[in-house]
């Protein structure tokens, strides 16, 4: 007959009391480290709720740390987090930033001590000082440190000239607003942009941005304060309403987009009712044909290089326009609208077959022909 066995009570009594070493049957209870790190973590999230001295003015729409890891020592903390925010009526994203933030606890209480880029990271305007801040019709001037509120004003006057000219080269929908930076220096535009002052040495303005449809922060117009300010009236207006263009086209504008198009296109909306013949507006590219240097073909990206050969970039911008001048005089405005929407979606050939019934080959020609007689 089997034998049974009685149910062990030696079992149970060991689980217990191993839960009881273990604490591991319950809710843990919160340490002092988790408290502290809470409590960082609150100061952080306050800290995204006011508006630090030097930023008065921005309109944020909103502003959020989300902090990604937090390093305790003591009394101090450094956080790792991004930087989401949006300026009110302009950005439809935010616009994301990787920061680093110093905390100090006095008196019981977590405080932000410092703010600052995350090792690698660009600066925002407001890490070079205070910003000042000039508000257009269609524009929002964000002023690094050093800027004044009058040459704010003027520039928020130029960009708000501009917004109807590049609406009025370019009938696609966009926003009809733009934000413009003016860092205090050269230095600091390069530095807000990444790259060796040189890079924009002698240019005007750059614009900064998402290619592409769908929800994106608006694009910035940076303005070199210093290539700015050397230009006169007319040379202003000009770059503005360039720059301003490309903003406007910016949804339309895609990978596949020639470089000659987006540049050109800009410059033709620049110019586009003003007077200026191709050979006073040209002067680089009217040179070399003149000295029989006659290009073979249609300006490539590697043309428009920053910090090249400015002489060789100046050519292909010259050349880029005037492509896109021909395009408008023997085809219609229209087309060239169509084109520059098509070269986005489809292949260049396809596209130039669509919009304008020729090929590559047969625009090239087309160009080189208006150049002999336009620039002789």
């Amino acid at each position: 007959m089997p034998r049974l066995r009685r149910p062990s009570r030696i079992r149970p009594l060991a689980a217990v009391l191993l839960c009881a070493l273990l604490a591991g049957c319950g809710p843990r209870a919160a340490t002092t480290a988790d408290t502290a790190e809470r409590d960082v973590r609150r100061a952080v999230a306050d800290w995204s709720r006011v508006t630090p001295e030097g930023l008065t003015g921005i309109p944020f729409a909103d502003r959020a740390y989300e902090v990604a890891s937090v390093r305790r020592d003591g009394e101090r903390a450094l956080v790792r987090a991004r930087l989401r925010y949006r300026l009110a009526g302009y950005d439809t994203a935010p616009e994301e930033s990787a920061r680093e933030l110093e905390l100090v606890r006095e008196g019981g209480t977590w405080r932000v001590d410092a703010d600052r880029p995350a090792p690698g990271a660009l600066p925002q305007l407001w890490d070079q000082g205070a910003v000042s801040v000039a508000a257009g019709t269609h524009s929002l001037v964000l002023g690094g440190a050093g800027q004044s509120g009058g040459t704010l004003r003027e520039i928020a006057a130029e960009a708000d000239r501009a917004v109807p000219a590049a609406s009025a080269a370019w009938p696609g929908t966009w926003a009809g607003r733009v934000v413009v930076l003016v860092p205090g220096s050269l230095d600091a535009m390069a530095g807000l942009l990444g790259r060796p002052a040189d890079t924009y040495r002698g240019l005007g303005a750059v614009t900064t941005g998402r290619v592409g449809a769908g929800p994106a922060p608006a694009d910035r117009v940076v303005v070199n304060p210093e290539g700015y300010a050397g230009l006169g009236a007319e040379g202003r207006r000009i770059i503005l309403t360039h720059e301003v263009t490309h903003v406007a086209t910016r949804a339309a504008t895609t990978a596949t987009t020639p470089l000659w198009l987006s540049e050109g296109f800009a410059d033709w909306a620049a110019y586009r009712g003003a007077s200026t013949t191709p050979g006073r507006a040209a002067p680089a590219l009217a040179r070399a044909v003149r000295r029989g240097e006659l290009p073979g073909e249609l300006p490539r990206t590697e043309d428009f290089a920053f910090g090249g050969d400015p002489e060789a970039a100046a050519r292909a911008y010259e050349g880029a326009w005037l492509a896109c001048r021909l395009i408008a005089a023997k085809w219609g405005e229209k087309a060239l609208v169509d084109l520059y929407g098509r070269a986005g979606r489809e292949p260049l050939d396809t596209a130039l077959r669509e919009a304008l019934g020729v090929d590559r080959t047969g625009l090239t020609e087309a160009w080189r022909e208006s150049l002999r007689e336009e620039l002789r």
